[in-house]
């Protein structure tokens, strides 16, 4: 089965252009012009990956995802930005998309990284190795780049194995420590190596 893409975004030449190039790829393209359509559409069939724009007029990206509760959400979800939107970009991501996407797009990158993301997210639903305090509070995303970290990576390597941006993963990092408690990366390292709570 072809994986599932959705995509959101009230230009109908960003839809045309995102379907046309993902459909060439061989995936399944549904395409929503507002948060309406899109929430609709999840109801009927849960896609693999969602790619949602962050400016929309009504619901914002922002919205959308805070209604879907991101960081639960079962498939990861890039947003779209312009170069001028980067901090509202982050700020998706705290509330749980995966990454962000800048316009103009890059073909090739977006596909490699959506291709990573739908992967990523099929393998880490299956499994979950860490066993410390906490660990259930993190989102796939955040485990993720929690191997990352504590295999040594620095933000810069981490985003790079993950096709994400290390501005992505400095916010992941940040939500992780302050999720567990660690003060700082040696701190975080001895939680998920030991299994125990950070001291007080």
């Amino acid at each position: 089965m072809p994986s599932v893409i959705h995509i959101v975004d009230d230009d109908p030449s960003v839809r045309d252009a995102l379907s046309l190039l993902f459909e060439t790829e061989g995936f399944r393209v549904r395409s929503f012009a507002n948060a309406e359509e899109f929430l609709g559409g999840v109801e009927e069939e849960t896609p693999n990956c969602v790619l949602l724009d962050v400016h929309m007029p009504g619901r914002s990206g922002i919205d959308i995802l805070k209604t879907l509760n991101g960081e639960k959400f079962p498939a990861p979800i890039f947003i779209i930005s312009g170069q001028g939107d980067i901090p509202m970009a982050v700020e998706a991501i705290k509330f749980g998309a995966y990454d962000f996407i800048e316009k103009p797009f890059d073909v090739e990158s977006i596909i490699s990284r959506v291709r990573e993301a739908v992967s990523r997210s099929t393998q880490s639903a299956g499994s979950s190795s860490f066993t410390f305090p906490g660990a259930e509070t993190l989102t796939p995303r955040e485990r993720q780049v929690l191997t990352e970290i504590t295999a040594g990576s620095s933000n810069k390597e981490a985003g790079r194995n993950l096709k994400i941006s290390p501005r992505t993963v400095e916010v992941h990092r940040a939500r992780i420590m302050e999720k567990l408690g660690a003060r700082n990366a040696a701190d975080l390292v001895r939680i998920v190596l030991t299994g125990e709570a950070p001291a007080a």
